[in-house]
């Protein structure tokens, strides 16, 4: 019991962690002749494979909802406006989509069916063969 509970503890602590990089790394640009969002590219990467890495170890979806409870949690307190006036998530479209994204990737690999637990379709037993024409 105490090591489902410290999983449970980790797994959340993991979410907090990749929310928090990813919120303080989503606003990253280069500039290549156009502006690509390499911070928000890896911030949903790396939150999408957690996410999904953890669907594919788990026997059940557990790990996955609080990984992205987690993650959710933190990109939401970092949302937030600091008592100093300072926000880490400015309302640009990098912005949103960091706010929509994760809830959507979490709704998706969550509700994601398990492919696994699927019984194997039987096998025919034998091709049928064609009978004798019947004529009439």
């Amino acid at each position: 019991m105490l090591s489902r509970i410290l999983n449970a503890v980790l797994l959340v602590l993991a979410g907090l962690l990749v929310g928090a990089v990813g919120t303080v790394a989503h606003p990253i640009d280069v500039t290549w002749g156009v502006g690509i969002p390499l911070g928000l590219i890896g911030a949903l990467l790396a939150y999408t494979s957690l996410l999904v890495g953890l669907r594919l170890l788990a026997a059940t979806r557990v790990p996955a909802i609080l990984a992205a409870l987690g993650a959710i949690a933190s990109v939401l307190l970092f949302a937030q406006q600091s008592p100093g006036g300072s926000v880490l998530i400015p309302n640009t479209l990098a912005g949103q989509i960091w706010l929509v994204a994760p809830i959507l990737i979490a709704a998706v690999v969550v509700a994601w069916p398990d492919v696994r637990r699927r019984p194997a379709r039987p096998e025919p037993a034998a091709a049928m063969e064609p009978g004798p024409a019947v004529s009439e």
